[in-house]
Protein backbone atom coordinates (compact mmCIF):
# COMPACT_ATOMS: atom_id res chain seq x y z
CA UNK A 1 0.00 0.00 0.00
CA UNK A 2 2.96 2.31 0.51
CA UNK A 3 3.30 2.06 -2.80
CA UNK A 4 -0.02 3.15 -4.22
CA UNK A 5 0.55 6.27 -1.48
CA UNK A 6 3.84 6.51 -3.03
CA UNK A 7 2.06 6.95 -6.70
CA UNK A 8 -1.15 8.95 -5.00
CA UNK A 9 1.31 11.97 -4.46
CA UNK A 10 3.19 11.70 -7.44
CA UNK A 11 0.10 11.96 -8.97
CA UNK A 12 -0.80 14.95 -6.90
CA UNK A 13 2.27 16.99 -7.72
CA UNK A 14 2.85 16.16 -11.13
CA UNK A 15 0.16 18.82 -11.57
CA UNK A 16 3.39 21.31 -10.48
CA UNK A 17 6.03 19.03 -11.47
CA UNK A 18 4.83 17.09 -14.41
CA UNK A 19 7.80 14.45 -14.18
CA UNK A 20 6.50 13.17 -11.33
CA UNK A 21 3.78 11.56 -13.27
CA UNK A 22 6.52 9.31 -14.93
CA UNK A 23 7.50 8.08 -10.95
CA UNK A 24 4.16 7.24 -10.17
CA UNK A 25 3.02 4.98 -13.63
CA UNK A 26 6.67 3.57 -12.52
CA UNK A 27 5.53 2.69 -8.48
CA UNK A 28 2.41 1.53 -9.65
CA UNK A 29 3.94 -0.36 -12.25
CA UNK A 30 6.40 -2.14 -9.87
CA UNK A 31 3.06 -2.73 -7.53
CA UNK A 32 1.30 -3.96 -10.03
CA UNK A 33 4.07 -6.76 -10.53
CA UNK A 34 4.90 -7.42 -7.06
CA UNK A 35 1.46 -8.55 -6.72
CA UNK A 36 1.09 -10.64 -9.34
CA UNK A 37 4.61 -12.42 -7.80
CA UNK A 38 2.86 -12.70 -4.42
CA UNK A 39 -0.36 -14.37 -5.90
CA UNK A 40 1.47 -16.26 -8.65
CA UNK A 41 -1.34 -14.55 -10.97
CA UNK A 42 -3.12 -12.17 -13.02
CA UNK A 43 -3.75 -9.11 -10.30
CA UNK A 44 -6.88 -7.81 -12.11
CA UNK A 45 -9.28 -9.35 -10.26
CA UNK A 46 -11.82 -7.18 -8.00
CA UNK A 47 -11.93 -3.27 -8.27
CA UNK A 48 -9.06 -2.61 -5.91
CA UNK A 49 -6.66 -4.47 -8.66
CA UNK A 50 -8.57 -3.21 -11.73
CA UNK A 51 -8.91 0.10 -10.63
CA UNK A 52 -4.88 0.15 -9.98
CA UNK A 53 -4.10 -0.69 -13.54
CA UNK A 54 -6.56 1.69 -15.18
CA UNK A 55 -4.72 4.62 -13.54
CA UNK A 56 -1.34 3.10 -14.42
CA UNK A 57 -2.48 2.93 -18.20
CA UNK A 58 -4.63 6.30 -18.59
CA UNK A 59 -1.14 7.81 -17.14
CA UNK A 60 0.93 6.33 -19.17
CA UNK A 61 -1.15 6.29 -22.35
CA UNK A 62 -1.36 10.01 -21.39
CA UNK A 63 2.96 10.35 -22.15
CA UNK A 64 2.44 10.03 -26.30
CA UNK A 65 -0.60 11.94 -26.71
CA UNK A 66 1.05 14.70 -25.05
CA UNK A 67 3.88 14.13 -26.76
CA UNK A 68 1.45 14.69 -29.92
CA UNK A 69 -0.76 17.62 -28.61
CA UNK A 70 0.18 21.05 -28.60
CA UNK A 71 -0.46 21.99 -25.16
CA UNK A 72 1.68 18.94 -23.45
CA UNK A 73 0.60 20.77 -20.03
CA UNK A 74 -3.03 20.93 -19.75
CA UNK A 75 -3.18 16.95 -21.19
CA UNK A 76 -0.93 15.54 -18.72
CA UNK A 77 -1.94 17.59 -15.76
CA UNK A 78 -5.37 16.03 -16.41
CA UNK A 79 -4.64 12.89 -17.07
CA UNK A 80 -2.45 13.49 -13.32
CA UNK A 81 -5.64 14.60 -11.69
CA UNK A 82 -7.68 11.16 -13.43
CA UNK A 83 -5.01 8.64 -11.99
CA UNK A 84 -4.76 10.12 -8.94
CA UNK A 85 -8.93 10.07 -8.43
CA UNK A 86 -8.71 6.57 -9.51
CA UNK A 87 -5.73 5.38 -7.55
CA UNK A 88 -8.05 7.11 -4.35
CA UNK A 89 -10.72 4.96 -5.21
CA UNK A 90 -8.62 1.78 -5.40
CA UNK A 91 -6.73 2.48 -1.70
CA UNK A 92 -10.57 2.69 -0.17
CA UNK A 93 -11.28 -0.70 -1.72
CA UNK A 94 -9.82 -3.87 -0.28
CA UNK A 95 -7.71 -5.85 -2.51
CA UNK A 96 -8.61 -9.75 -3.44
CA UNK A 97 -6.12 -12.32 -2.44
CA UNK A 98 -8.01 -15.01 -2.60
CA UNK A 99 -7.02 -18.04 -5.06
CA UNK A 100 -9.20 -17.58 -8.40
CA UNK A 101 -11.85 -20.46 -9.50
CA UNK A 102 -10.60 -22.44 -12.24
CA UNK A 103 -13.07 -20.78 -15.28
CA UNK A 104 -10.59 -17.42 -14.75
CA UNK A 105 -7.06 -19.71 -14.88
CA UNK A 106 -6.77 -19.25 -18.41
CA UNK A 107 -5.33 -17.11 -21.22
CA UNK A 108 -8.23 -15.86 -22.68
CA UNK A 109 -9.30 -14.34 -19.82
CA UNK A 110 -6.01 -12.50 -18.91
CA UNK A 111 -5.68 -10.63 -22.54
CA UNK A 112 -9.90 -10.29 -22.19
CA UNK A 113 -9.22 -8.41 -19.33
CA UNK A 114 -5.78 -6.51 -19.66
CA UNK A 115 -6.99 -5.26 -23.62
CA UNK A 116 -10.27 -4.07 -21.68
CA UNK A 117 -8.82 -2.11 -19.27
CA UNK A 118 -6.25 -0.49 -21.74
CA UNK A 119 -8.97 0.55 -23.66
CA UNK A 120 -11.00 1.79 -20.76
CA UNK A 121 -7.78 4.50 -20.60
CA UNK A 122 -7.94 5.35 -24.14
CA UNK A 123 -11.26 6.34 -23.98
CA UNK A 124 -10.59 8.15 -20.77
CA UNK A 125 -7.73 9.75 -22.21
CA UNK A 126 -10.16 10.72 -25.14
CA UNK A 127 -12.53 12.29 -22.88
CA UNK A 128 -9.73 14.39 -21.51
CA UNK A 129 -9.08 15.58 -24.54
CA UNK A 130 -12.65 16.44 -25.55
CA UNK A 131 -12.97 18.58 -22.16
CA UNK A 132 -9.78 20.57 -23.58
CA UNK A 133 -11.15 21.13 -26.72
CA UNK A 134 -14.02 23.07 -24.92
CA UNK A 135 -12.61 25.03 -23.17
CA UNK A 136 -10.43 26.05 -25.54
CA UNK A 137 -11.84 29.13 -27.82
CA UNK A 138 -12.12 27.74 -31.28
CA UNK A 139 -11.04 30.81 -33.79
CA UNK A 140 -13.18 31.56 -36.68
CA UNK A 141 -12.72 29.97 -39.91
CA UNK A 142 -10.30 27.13 -38.29
CA UNK A 143 -12.74 24.45 -39.03
CA UNK A 144 -14.18 21.87 -36.11
CA UNK A 145 -10.90 19.59 -35.94
CA UNK A 146 -7.68 20.52 -33.97
CA UNK A 147 -5.40 19.07 -32.12
CA UNK A 148 -7.23 17.72 -29.33
CA UNK A 149 -10.09 16.87 -31.35
CA UNK A 150 -7.81 14.84 -33.81
CA UNK A 151 -6.45 12.77 -30.77
CA UNK A 152 -9.13 12.31 -29.14
CA UNK A 153 -9.84 9.92 -32.25
CA UNK A 154 -6.83 8.47 -32.67
CA UNK A 155 -7.22 7.41 -28.89
CA UNK A 156 -10.86 5.93 -29.62
CA UNK A 157 -9.91 4.49 -32.49
CA UNK A 158 -6.95 2.59 -30.92
CA UNK A 159 -9.05 2.03 -27.81
CA UNK A 160 -12.31 0.85 -30.07
CA UNK A 161 -9.67 -1.89 -31.48
CA UNK A 162 -8.33 -3.16 -28.31
CA UNK A 163 -11.71 -3.24 -27.35
CA UNK A 164 -13.36 -5.53 -30.13
CA UNK A 165 -10.06 -7.93 -29.32
CA UNK A 166 -11.02 -7.91 -25.45
CA UNK A 167 -14.96 -9.29 -26.64
CA UNK A 168 -13.65 -11.76 -28.91
CA UNK A 169 -11.14 -12.92 -26.18
CA UNK A 170 -14.11 -12.82 -23.71
CA UNK A 171 -16.42 -14.76 -25.83
CA UNK A 172 -13.58 -17.57 -26.04
CA UNK A 173 -13.31 -17.43 -22.52
CA UNK A 174 -16.91 -17.34 -21.87
CA UNK A 175 -16.83 -20.73 -24.35
CA UNK A 176 -14.39 -22.55 -22.58
CA UNK A 177 -16.12 -21.47 -18.97
CA UNK A 178 -20.12 -21.86 -19.63
CA UNK A 179 -20.23 -23.44 -22.91
CA UNK A 180 -21.65 -20.27 -24.72
CA UNK A 181 -20.27 -17.38 -26.61
CA UNK A 182 -22.59 -14.82 -24.84
CA UNK A 183 -24.82 -14.89 -21.95
CA UNK A 184 -27.22 -12.72 -21.71
CA UNK A 185 -26.33 -10.42 -18.36
CA UNK A 186 -26.25 -7.18 -17.38
CA UNK A 187 -22.49 -6.68 -18.58
CA UNK A 188 -22.58 -8.41 -21.58
CA UNK A 189 -25.23 -5.96 -22.62
CA UNK A 190 -23.87 -2.63 -21.44
CA UNK A 191 -20.26 -4.07 -22.72
CA UNK A 192 -22.40 -4.42 -26.22
CA UNK A 193 -23.96 -1.13 -25.80
CA UNK A 194 -20.48 0.24 -25.21
CA UNK A 195 -18.94 -1.10 -28.33
CA UNK A 196 -21.90 0.09 -30.06
CA UNK A 197 -21.49 3.58 -29.07
CA UNK A 198 -17.79 4.07 -30.38
CA UNK A 199 -18.77 2.19 -33.55
CA UNK A 200 -21.58 5.45 -34.01
CA UNK A 201 -18.10 7.82 -32.77
CA UNK A 202 -16.11 6.56 -35.22
CA UNK A 203 -18.62 6.82 -37.76
CA UNK A 204 -20.36 10.20 -36.94
CA UNK A 205 -16.85 11.48 -37.35
CA UNK A 206 -16.89 10.70 -41.06
CA UNK A 207 -19.76 13.67 -41.25
CA UNK A 208 -18.30 17.20 -41.23
CA UNK A 209 -21.32 18.58 -39.45
CA UNK A 210 -20.02 16.26 -36.21
CA UNK A 211 -16.87 17.41 -36.28
CA UNK A 212 -15.63 19.63 -33.42
CA UNK A 213 -17.55 20.06 -30.13
CA UNK A 214 -20.14 17.14 -31.50
CA UNK A 215 -17.27 14.86 -31.04
CA UNK A 216 -15.64 16.27 -28.03
CA UNK A 217 -18.80 15.63 -25.90
CA UNK A 218 -19.24 12.27 -27.37
CA UNK A 219 -15.96 11.21 -26.39
CA UNK A 220 -16.67 12.56 -22.62
CA UNK A 221 -20.34 10.95 -22.88
CA UNK A 222 -18.76 7.57 -23.99
CA UNK A 223 -16.38 7.35 -21.05
CA UNK A 224 -19.30 7.83 -18.73
CA UNK A 225 -20.88 4.99 -20.24
CA UNK A 226 -17.65 3.25 -20.08
CA UNK A 227 -17.19 3.82 -16.12
CA UNK A 228 -20.98 2.23 -15.44
CA UNK A 229 -20.15 -0.62 -17.71
CA UNK A 230 -16.92 -1.17 -15.68
CA UNK A 231 -18.02 -0.32 -12.10
CA UNK A 232 -21.92 0.28 -12.12
CA UNK A 233 -22.89 -2.52 -13.64
CA UNK A 234 -20.26 -4.87 -11.50
CA UNK A 235 -21.19 -3.24 -8.23
CA UNK A 236 -25.39 -2.81 -8.49
CA UNK A 237 -26.08 -5.45 -11.23
CA UNK A 238 -25.98 -9.43 -10.81
CA UNK A 239 -23.72 -10.55 -13.25
CA UNK A 240 -21.13 -12.98 -14.35
CA UNK A 241 -18.26 -9.88 -13.73
CA UNK A 242 -19.30 -9.25 -10.26
CA UNK A 243 -17.28 -8.05 -7.85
Amino acid sequence: MLLLTGSFACYLFALWKRPLLYAGVVLQTVYIFSRGADLGRLPLVGPHDTLVFLAASLAAFAVPFAFASHDRSRLLGAAAIMSALLTVFAMTTPPHNSPLPPILKTFWFECHVVLAFMSYALFGIAAILGGLYLQQPQPKGSGGRNSFESLGYRAVLIGYCLFTLSMIFGGIWAYLAWGTYWLWTPKELWTSILWGFYSFYLHARLRSWWEGKPMAYLGIIGFAITLFTYLGVSLLMKSSHSF
